[in-house]
């Protein structure tokens, strides 16, 4: 049977020894701090924000089964997706984003989605 509560590492015994496991503590903290800040850094391009907004685009009929939907990075960038659903089919549109703008122009719900994914901090 295999004691997991049994201590593998020998004690430190004198102020020589407290010293040596005290450097290698901070040699590894260093290394931590390092890889933290590379996560950090590679984090900024993955999506962090996301804004969706509903909406009816035939005020007559139907609901609000018609979505835009914003994917942002840290900068504000990636992509603005909208579907518009009819009773004759589904239309799926995508708009890439650069800091919160777009080249090309975008309706109102998309401008929402934006707004929404952007104020998420």
């Amino acid at each position: 049977m295999i004691n997991f509560f049994k201590k593998n590492k020998k004690e430190p015994k004198n102020f020589k020894e407290v010293l040596n496991y005290l450097e290698n503590l901070e040699g590894n903290l260093g290394k931590l701090s390092e890889e933290l800040e590379n996560l950090k850094k590679e984090s900024k391009f993955s999506v962090q924000k996301v804004g969706v907004v509903r909406f009816n685009p035939f005020k007559e009929v139907g609901g609000d089964q018609s979505f835009s939907a914003a994917l942002l990075d840290g900068n504000d960038s990636g992509v603005v997706i909208t579907s518009l659903y009819s009773r004759d089919g589904n239309r799926v549109y995508g708009k890439p984003i650069e800091n919160g703008k777009s080249e090309y122009s975008l309706s109102e719900e998309e401008k929402k989605a934006i707004e929404k994914a952007v104020k998420i901090a």
